[in-house]
């Protein structure tokens, strides 16, 4: 059985703050658990906050923001490695890790103050093994860790969340040549298991409500991998 626990009574995570001892002063973690990391709340924490106030538009962010404030679409550029469709003000990015996604991740939603802007951490894979360290220091438990974001997706309506980054979990499960029930022989199925877990732990944090993390117990999802190993290979990507 799969349990999802939601980590109630974090404070508004600012620069610098020690995230794991928050988490774990407020839950209990053991062997086996995945916790999962809104970035926001990493990003804040590695002071990856922007000011708007502190930025001039260039002309290509002029252009892009239509109605929409220049300052923000200039961040967004700045965290872009390609633009991979626009129109105006709405801009979906492929980022320096890889991600394809709006707005290069670039969000005012959940942001400390008003006038400014939250960004992806720098290495996603990186924060979530530091967050597994520190917490296997301040706890013993061997645990996963995810980091999760909201993710649109082509084809369907709504965003839900996926993993971006992660340490201690397996991130697919490849079932390529097992056979189901009635004997046949999977060619195709590979189960994208982290951004299952990030989309679950979700449903716990919600969006507004103030929880940034959720334990899962029960998932079996322990193993090795991160985040990069589920962005889709370019010679295998048919949309780009």
């Amino acid at each position: 059985m799969i349990e999802i626990v939601p980590v109630e009574g974090l404070p508004e995570i600012h620069e610098g703050a020690d995230l794991a001892a928050l988490i774990a002063d407020r839950i209990t973690l053991t062997d086996g658990d995945v916790l999962v990391v809104a970035h926001k709340a990493v990003s804040k924490a590695e002071g990856r906050v922007v000011r708007l106030a502190e930025i001039e538009p260039s002309e290509e962010a002029r252009h892009l923001a239509a109605d929409e404030d220049q300052r923000r679409l200039e961040v967004i550029l700045r965290e872009t490695a390609r633009i991979v469709r626009s129109r105006p003000p709405l801009v979906i990015s492929e980022t320096r890790h890889g991600f394809v996604c709006a707005s290069a991740g670039v969000d005012s939603s959940n942001a400390p103050e008003p006038d400014t802007v939250v960004l992806l951490p720098e290495d996603p894979d990186a924060s979530a093994a530091q967050l597994r360290e520190r917490l296997r220091e301040l706890t013993g438990a061997e645990i996963g860790v995810i980091v999760s974001d909201s993710f649109g997706r082509a084809w369907r309506q709504g965003t839900t969340d996926v993993a971006i980054g992660l340490a201690g979990v397996r991130p697919l499960v490849d079932l390529r040549g097992v056979r189901d029930p009635a004997g046949y022989e999977l060619h195709a199925t590979v189960i994208a298991v982290a951004d299952e877990l990030a989309g679950a732990a979700e449903l716990a944090m919600g969006k507004t409500a103030g929880i940034p993390a959720a334990v899962i117990r029960g998932a079996g999802a322990a193993g090795e991998g991160t985040g990069r190993d589920l962005l889709i290979p370019a010679e295998r990507d048919l949309f780009r």
